[in-house]
Formats: C-alpha cells, structure tokens, sequence
C-alpha cells in the first residue's frame, strides 16, 4: 500500500499580518480563558469568544502572506507561541475543573449545555495545535528548507515542498520503504547555458536510473527529484533524508529566487509490491527509456498506488525499453503517456488513453513539462483512494485525508466505481481529475472526466469538511498509533463518564440527557411497550456490544425483558419482523458510517423500533438516524489504527451507564447497586493505568511466545468470554492469525491437539470459578500447549499456567476490561515480536537492493558473499531455535537457507531437488531467486502494526466488483446466457463487450464455436458448439467447411471483439473471442438488433470503448477539420458508426 502527494500553489492578494494585532488577539483569547467562569451558559459563551479569536489568527497565518509574517517576523512568533501554550494550559485547567463540577451539576441541567461546553473545549484545543502546530512549526521547516533571504516567491514554493513533505511524513503509515519528490519548477529564470550552471546540469543529469538528486531540463524548465529507499528503518527516516536533501541544494535554492517562480510538486511513500526497494524504484518515475532518442521525448513523470496487473504485458506490447535495474510496473505511466505525447496527442488524450489500458486498482498522478501548471490524477477500482484539499490559493492531492488536512479543512473525494455520470448516464468505471495550478484552491480548476472523457461535473456538495484535524493525526511520539490509543484508553473512558454520573450526598447515579434517553423512549420503556432490547453492531463494536447487551441485561433483570446481541447484519438478514414496535435496539458503531449498522437501523425504525446509538463522531449518519446518541469520549476521539482498541472501553462504559439508565425508566432502579457499580466504573481508567505499568512484562512474555507457536486461541467464560472474544480480533488483525476464540472449558473438547499458545481471560474470577479455570489450565498444560493467563493481582492459584499477567482488582462487573486491555497490550508486541524476526531477511534484501543498480551480476555475487555471511548466521541461529515457527511457510524457510547458502558460498544448487532442479545456477540467476525468498520470507513475517498488509486482497476485491458490474448489462448477460464461460472471457474483453451495451436493442440468437490449433496455423480449424434463437435455424460455413480464416480467423488473432454486418445475408452480429492460456480456443457470435441512433454522448462511450474507435476517428477526422465536433456523432446510424471503415465515417465531418 502507498501514498500519493500533490501541491500546487498560486498568489493570493491578501495583506500580511501585523504582530502586534495577532499578539493582542492572542493575549485576549489568553484573558478569557485565565478567567472563565463556571456557570455553563457563560463557560461556553466564553469558549466560543475565545475560539472566534483563534480562528481568526489561524485564518491570519495561513498562507503565504502569513508565512511571510512568522518566517521575518521571528521574535513576534515566539512570542505567539508561548501564549498560546499558554492558553493550552489554561483549557487543561478548565476542563479539569468542568470535569469534577460536572459529577455534581444538577440534574435539571440542559444536556445542550454540556454539549457547547464540550464542544468549545475541543475548537480551543484543534486551533492551539493548529497554530502551534500548523502555522508556527511549519513557518519554522520553511525557512530550514528555504535557507536565510529567501525571495517571497521562493518562501511559496518551499512552503509547497513542505506541505508535501508534511503530508508525506503522515501517509507513511501506509508504507516506508521508499519515498520521493519531484520538483517542476517553471519562471526560475535562470541561463541554463551558463557554464557553472550548465556543468551542474551535466554532472545531475547523467543518472540514467533518475536517482535521488538527479536534475532534468525539460523544455527550459528544471525537474528535480529526491529520494530516499530503505528496507530498514523508522517512520520519519524517508523525510528526514528528502528535507536534508531539498535544503543542502543550492541549485534548486537559485531557482526559487526568481519574481514569477511557480512549482508543480508530486511526492510518494511506497510499500513495495512489485520491484526491488531502491532509488530506481522509488516514486515519481520519469518517461526516460534505453532506446536511443527516448530520452529527449516529452517529459514525464508519474506515481502510482496500486498494481498495474499487465505491465509486462504493456512493456512487451509497445517495446517499452526499461532499464533492467528498474522493476517497478509505475514506469509504464509515464513511458507510455510520453509516447502518446510524441505522436501528437493532447497530455489529456495522452494520459487517459494510457491509464485506461492499465488492469488492476490503480489510483496515479501525473504530471508533464509541456503542461507544467496541469496535474494529471486518474483512479480506478476500491483497493485506493485519492482526496483532492482545496483552500485559497492551493490544490493539496493526497491517498488519505489525513494527508490534506493541514492545509484544505475541504475535499473532494474521487470516486473509482460509478459506472454513472450525473445524469445517470452509462460510463465506465473510474475517474479522470484534472488540476489547473492557475486557478488553485478554485473550484473551476477542476475538471473531472470518466474514462471514455465524458465530463463529469463536480458539484459543490461533493466536497466534505474534515472531520479529523492534525492533532488528531498526530503521534506525540509514539511508535505507532496502535499504542498511541491504547495509552488513551483510560482518558477516553474518563470522559465518556464526564456529566453522566452524579454524586449527591456521596451516592453516585446516572442522569443522562433527553438528546441521548429521548422521554418517549422512556416513556415506552416504562409503560411496558417494549419487550425486546438488541444490541447490534459489526467488528469490534460487535464485541462491544457483547458487553453493552451484559449491562443491559444485568440492570433490566427485574423487568423480565429480552436483551441479546447480535451483529447487526444478522438481524437485517434474518431476524427482522413486520412489526418492531415492542423493539429497543441499540446501535453501536465508532465512526457512525458503518454500511451494515446503519443499513439495519433504517429497516428496524421504518418497522417501528426505538433506537439509540453509541457511537464516537458528531454529525455522522448514524447519530442522525437514532432516536437518542450517547457520545462516547468527547464524541471525536479519532483512530488511526486499523486495529480499534479506545474504542471498545468506551463503549462498554457507555453500555454500563445505559443499563443504569434504562432500569430507571423502567422502574427497576437499585439506588444502591448503582452506587456500587458506578463507583466501580470511576475507578476503572486509573486500573487501566496500572495495566499499562504492567507493558514490559507483557513485551516479554509476547516476545517469548509469540513467534514459537503456529496454533493460538483465547479462551475466557463469563464477561471474560467478551474479552476473549476482543481480544481474538486484536490479535487476528495485528498477527494475521486465525485465532480461535472459545469458552475455557470448552477448549479441551476442541482443539488441544494442536498444541496452541492460549491467552486465558481470567481477570476477576474467585472461589470454585476461579478453581475450574486453573484445572482447564492443567489440561492445556498436559497437551503442550502454553497457556498464557491474565489474572487479578493477588490470585496465586495458577501455578500451572506457563506464564501469568497480573491486573488490579476491580468490580466483578468490569473486571474483564482488564482482561481486553492486558490483551491488547499482548497482541501489539505480539506483532513486534513476528515482524522482529524479518530483521535478518530485511538486511540481506537491503544489501541486494543496495547493490544490484551499480554491479553486474558476477561482481555482485563476489562482493555479497562476505557482507551476507553474518545475516544468514543469524538467520538459521533463530530458526534453529524456533523462532520462524509460528509464521514463516516451512518451504520459505528452506528456499531462504539455500539461497543464502548458495550465494555466500556455503552451499550450491544441485539438480533433482525439487525447486533446485529449477533455479537458473548463473550468478543473475542465484541473485534474482535469493531476492524472490528473501520477498516471501519478509511478506510472511511483517506485521505493519498500524496498517493493513491487504493489497493484494483489495484489488482483487476491486477487480471482482469491476467484474460484477459488468455482468448485470443486459448485452453482457446475453453473452452469458449462451453458456460461454467467464474463464474464458478476459476482462479486457467484457469491458469491450459492455461498452457496446448502449448500442444493442436486443439479442436474437447466437452460434458458438470451438478452435482447435493456433489461430495463426494454417492447420487451425473451428467447428460449432451450439447455436440458439435465430442462428438455430441458419446454416453455418464452418459446418462444411472447418478451415479458420475470414473474419472470424480476424476476431480470433486480434483477441477483441467485432461488431460486423454479414455481406451475403446483412445480418447484424458481435463475434466475441473466449480465450485460455493467452490464445482464442472459441467464439460466440450473437445476432442481435443494433439501436437505430445513440446520443453523442452515448455513441462516444460506445466508440471510446470500441476498439479504440473514437481516438482514431479524432485523429483522422482532424488531420483536415479544425475540431471535431462530437454532436455529429448523434446523427450517423449505430450500424454505420460500429460496421464503417473510419475513412468513411470521417466524411460525416467533411460533408459539413
């Protein structure tokens, strides 16, 4: 998985700001928040007066005008920022103090005023991180990068170059092992033909492979590209090279410094797919070929997130001439589009043309010397994403929207699966952006196209507002999110019980909102109405919902109703009834976007069920769909990691405080138990501290276990089956394991034989439950399994368990959080523990990649041998001592061991054994099969933590979906129907057959054909399958006569479809190919009904993806018409428009 960066920037006419006035903003904001009062109503009156003057400061900063102010104005911004650290004091003090006064507020209290209250909190801390943050720290990079006297003009494009960097530095979660910029800079106004800049240019542009450095002159324009490639390393490493390389370069520095510079920036993070982890390889990829004159055609360059799944195809197809040492399949992009320039193309022409023969789930960007003000963005499939930011004066492009939001608060979203326009018109998937530097931060510099380059006008509600800011993003010094969150666990439950527990004469209770407990809900719950509770949810809210369903169910016992939970799909699915009246469900989702929880809450109120939602985010579908919300945390309290964790605790804390809640509506209240509990759940977040004291034990145990064991599970029996249950998804999504998850009593009956680590949830069991589980232990223990077991602090009963984790003591109720917690803590260093043995096949692969751009092979293998000796001792030390048992293939294990023994001398292939019988035993030979092991072996072994390593799933996932919608169109459908197989139908060929959709009435019959031979052997023959409708009736060639030539013999060498017209009986047929093993074994010819006429924008999709048909009528049409006119499209019959030589066609534009 990587990440694509854009930044384009224009001027913008706005006055500097004055110091003395930002000061004064800030020292006033500082005097309101030094003095807040406590009465709610004038604390968030008070917040917002406070916030309103932030803004306008932050407002002030952004920009080049505010860049200027903070960058000359040193001492001013030094200042601003020690009052606005200030101010970040003062907001900790008031929400500590709102969060005591809170347990004691009345219960009359509007629960609207916690909320302004909340709200104003949290716009005070979004905009002292953004001007700490945003504005003063980077103002600070810029001026590092754009060195001391820096023109305005050059202070605009290095704060270019540090968005992109910026950005860059969040998007490496999704991949580091190489990054890249690449500079267009246009207006420098330098002569490039003076000699000390002329030798400069020499010596930076002889890398062939466009290294980092490297320096291109492209139609008097300078390109510069930096990069950086290491299979080893920390986040940030990648973008602390580019910075030190950007700011030591003195050329680029004199280029800026010109009155009308402008800089067209595109940058990338990788995750190598396909192709070594080198500076060759690393993204943006210019158009540079081998081949004599390939050098000196049009410049390109391009990134590319995804795979292009044909490139070797497309590279042998158009003789592509690649450097050998470049392997990676994003240099077709800009190779190809850099062809189609030099033929005459338009760059749009050029770069749609291009980007619609690649196959896979791809998102690109492009950009092109003869257009350097115009970046190209192109997307297709679900496996990627693309955002375009947008705010005054700036484009910022980036893979997540966590990559713009810095900059652009708005984004729009492309869009890699409609298959229809705004109108609703056909169209084929995927989406073409163009943006115009001219008119940056303006809606008009957008212009989106389909693929077939049919508009696609971007209306204004399809830009979304962030939801996220960066100090959401942010990972304070953390390793990674994953961990980041779990620290915040305690914090986020603390404020989840913020305002909702009250303390009156030392008795604790819940008073919750009408915006969460709506009176008719209520209401409901006390006349009897309702009878069922479902607590649904997916994931890990799932779980969650597990332990929300407990608390119901515990606190609403006396009433005799039924509470349950279930995954929301399975009561959309399958337990839904016409009446949902006597129903109370409870939605939990994090985010509130979630298809299948959202997709049940509106079947189940348009049935008459009450529902109320927990759930993390304001403003999110599901908190508008529900009856009631219940805000958990501060209602944002953003995730980055894939693996959810804070989360989970606040949603069991919300479940607990709802329980309590509803037993009161209900009339079934026990003051006292709710004391109990509630005083339980206070204590909670400051246990949850404690386990995390208990991280190096974990680390340890995690470290010992871990790698060794193939086989894991999680057991738990009560609440601690919840947790088991959570803690089975944790380790499943950080590990790659499938985890099994059951009750601990019931592991003994299942699968001990598989000898399996086993992490028992036993936090909080005494007495005989307590004596039950440590015999289930010894059991484990009995079938080698290695129990690993999470206890209270003080039990000393396991002693048969091979390892134990203590946590401190906490309600009976609530101790299984403990139990997730101390789990969540195993899996993150679980996953440290399997990636930390990669190190070794890390290390050798970066000395192959290291050295295979500047050695031949024979040279390589000599100078690897000495420096790979210890890497492979070290390698077959740890697997001699178990630790590649648990996740490294047996047979990855033995190919690695005799690569590296072959290559470092220690051993030598040897014929007839197995794999070895096939390895190529020449130097290039042994090197290129070290490198595919040493691949295998890192993907088996790496454990991303924060990310997923799904690629590959995902564009399968994004390529099936293409497929799908291809086959509902009714011509496609027809071509199924007469049995054709869809093996044997390439995609690129049913993508063909359902461009010409639009153009067929009606299928009336259809003959089938099997090929035997080559369709290029005169010996080839072909004889009918089948026939059905009108062909049933119609005597066949082939019938009499089994040569393959004709047009058929055409359909089956070109591999495409045709559309024809029979020359002796006039009847309309598509012959379509079947093909396997990249030859056409079969044909299907369907007789059908051409429309009579199309619409042009119809004919032009048709044409675009027929055959190519409409580029080539362009091109001759144009070579004598100034324009053409697509309008003339509607008027020439769809038989003539897919039957006519082009010749002929084209003179429907010369007539006129």
């Amino acid at each position: 998985m990587c990440g694509i960066v854009a930044v384009m920037r224009r001027s913008i006419d706005r006055p500097v700001p004055v110091g003395p006035a930002v000061l004064a903003s800030a020292e006033e904001a500082r005097g309101i928040t030094a003095s807040a009062p406590t009465d709610l109503t004038a604390l968030a009156a008070a917040l917002d007066r406070a916030g309103a003057l932030l803004a306008e400061i932050d407002g002030d900063l952004r920009g080049a005008p505010g860049l200027r102010f903070l960058i000359d104005a040193s001492e001013a911004a030094s200042a601003l920022d020690k009052v606005i650290g200030g101010i970040e004091d003062e907001v900790a003090v008031i929400e500590a103090a709102f969060d005591r006064a809170a347990a004691t507020l009345p219960d009359s209290t509007p629960g609207a005023e916690m909320e302004s209250v909340n709200a104003g909190l949290i716009r005070l801390k979004d905009l002292c991180w953004a001007i700490r943050h945003d504005r003063l720290q980077t103002a600070a990079e810029v001026a590092v990068l754009a060195g001391p006297s820096a023109s305005p003009t050059a202070i605009e494009a290095y704060a270019a170059i540090e968005t992109a960097l910026s950005a860059l530095d969040r998007l490496e979660l999704r991949g580091r092992d190489s990054s890249g910029l690449h500079v267009l800079v246009d207006g420098h106004g330098l002569d490039l033909d003076d000699p000390a800049i002329a030798g400069v240019l020499a010596s930076r542009g002889a890398d062939r492979l466009f290294t980092s450095r490297s320096v291109r002159h492209p139609l008097g324009l300078l390109a510069f590209v930096y990069k950086a490639a290491s299979e080893i390393g920390r986040l940030g490493d990648n973008g602390r090279a580019l910075r030190f390389a950007i700011a030591t370069d003195d050329l680029l520095r004199m280029s800026l410094q010109a009155a009308g510079v402008s800089v067209m920036v595109l940058g990338h993070t990788r995750w190598a797919s396909v192709g070594l982890i080198n500076e060759a390889n690393a993204h943006p990829l210019n158009h540079e070929e081998q081949r004599a004159g390939r050098r000196d055609a049009p410049y390109v360059v391009g990134a590319l997130n995804g795979d292009v799944d044909n490139y070797r195809d497309l590279v042998e197809r158009y003789g592509l001439s690649i450097a050998d040492e470049i392997t990676t399949d994003a240099k077709v992009i800009p190779a190809l589009v850099s062809r189609r320039l030099d033929t005459g193309s338009t760059l749009e022409e050029a770069f749609r043309a291009t980007v619609s023969e690649f196959d896979g789930s791809v998102a690109i960007g492009a950009v092109a010397a003869q257009s350097p003000t115009r970046l190209m963005l192109a997307m297709r499939g679900s496996g990627q994403a693309l955002y375009v930011g947008m705010a005054p004066g700036q484009f910022v492009v980036a893979s997540e929207p966590y990559g713009v939001v810095e900059e652009c608060p708005r984004a729009l979203r492309m869009d890699g699966e409609s298959t229809v326009d705004g109108a609703g018109n056909p169209v084929p998937a995927g989406q073409i952006v163009i943006l115009d530097a001219t008119l940056a931060g303006d809606e008009a510099g957008i212009t989106r196209l389909s693929y077939d380059g049919s508009p696609l006008p971007v209306a204004a509600g399809e830009f979304r507002t962030a939801e996220i800011t960066t100090r959401d993003i942010d990972l304070r010094g953390y390793p990674h999110f994953l961990r980041k969150e779990i620290e915040e666990s305690p914090v986020s439950l603390r404020k989840t019980l913020r305002g909702r527990v009250k303390q009156v004469d030392g008795r604790l209770s819940v008073k919750l909102p009408p915006e969460t407990l709506p009176p008719q809900v209520a209401e409901r719950l006390a006349g009897g109405s309702i009878r069922h509770v479902v607590v649904i949810g997916q994931g890990t809210a799932a779980i969650a919902g597990l332990g929300v369903a407990a608390a119901l169910s515990e606190a609403l016992a006396p009433t005799g109703l039924t509470v349950r939970a279930l995954p929301a799909t399975e009561l959309s699915g399958f337990e839904m009834t016409a009446d949902m009246a006597d129903v109370l469900a409870v939605a939990v989702s994090q985010s509130g976007t979630t298809t299948d929880t959202n997709r049940t809450v509106d079947l189940i109120r348009s049935r008459g069920a009450a529902v109320i939602a927990i759930v993390n985010r304001r403003g999110s579908d599901l908190s508008h769909k529900a009856d009631g919300v219940f805000y958990t945390s501060d209602g944002r309290d953003v995730e980055m990691s894939v693996a959810s964790t804070k989360a989970f605790y606040a949603q069991v804390a919300a479940g607990q405080l709802l329980g309590l809640a509803l037993a009161d509506a209900a009339g079934c209240g026990n003051p006292a138990r709710a004391h109990e509990l509630l005083s339980g759940l206070v204590a909670l977040p400051e246990a949850m501290v404690q386990v995390l004291g208990q991280e190096a034990h974990i680390a340890e145990l995690a470290a010992r276990h871990a790698a060794r064991r193939r086989s894991w599970a999680v057991v738990g029996n009560g609440r601690n089956l919840i947790a088991a249950h959570e803690v089975r998804i944790k380790l499943s999504e950080l590990c790659y394991k499938a985890v099994a998850c059951d009750t601990t009593e019931d592991k003994k009956h299942i699968d001990l034989s598989s000898e399996p680590l086993t992490l028992v949830c036993a936090a909080g069991l005494t007495g005989s439950a307590a004596d039950d589980v440590v015999k289930e232990i010894g059991i484990f223990r009995a079938h080698k399994g290695a129990p690993v077991v999470i206890v209270t602090e003080g039990e000393g009963r396991f002693g048969p368990a091979e390892d134990v984790i203590h946590v401190p003591a906490a309600h009976p109720s609530l101790a299984y959080v403990l139990s997730a917690m101390a789990g969540h803590l195993f899996g993150y260093h679980a996953a440290l523990a399997i990636d930390g043995h990669a190190l070794p096949l890390r290390r050798a692969r970066a000395a192959l990649d290291r050295s295979v751009a500047s050695e031949g092979a024979d040279q390589l293998l000599a100078s690897l041998s000495s420096e790979l000796f210890p890497i492979a001792a070290d390698f077959q030390e740890r697997l001699r001592q178990g630790h590649y048992n648990g996740s490294l293939e047996a047979a990855t294990a033995g190919r690695i061991v005799m690569a590296l023994q072959a290559v470092t001398g220690a051993g030598s292939w040897t014929a007839g054994h197995g794999r070895l019988a096939e390895v190529d035993d020449s130097p290039s030979g042994l090197l290129n099969e070290l490198a595919a092991a040493l691949t295998t072996g890192i993907d088996e072994l790496t454990r991303p933590v924060d990310a997923i390593k799904h690629q590959a799933k995902t564009v399968t996932v994004g390529i099936s979906r293409s497929d799908e919608s291809l086959l509902i169109l009714p011509l496609v459908s027809g071509l199924m129907a007469t049995g054709a197989e869809r093996r044997h139908l390439p995609y690129a060929v049913l993508r063909s057959v359902a461009a010409l959709d639009p153009a067929v009435a009606e299928v009336t019959g259809y003959t089938r054909y099997r090929i035997d031979g080559r369709p290029d052997d005169p010996a080839a023959s072909i004889s009918v399958v089948d026939k059905g409708g009108v062909a049933a009736g119609v005597a066949s060639r082939t019938e009499r006569d089994h040569r393959l030539r004709g047009t058929k013999q055409l359909v089956a060498l070109e591999r495409q479809p045709l559309a024809a017209i029979g020359r002796s009986d006039g009847r309309s047929v598509l012959i379509v190919p079947e093909m396997a093993g990249g030859l056409t074994v079969g044909l299907t010819l369907l007789h059908v009904r051409f429309q009579d006429g199309l619409t042009a924008a119809q004919a032009r999709h048709v044409l675009d993806g027929y055959r190519g048909r409409l580029a080539a009528l362009r091109s001759i049409v144009t070579e004598t018409e100034a324009v053409f006119d697509e309008r003339r499209l509607a008027s020439i019959p769809t038989a003539n428009l897919l039957t006519d030589t082009l010749v002929v066609l084209a003179e429907h534009w010369r007539s006129h």
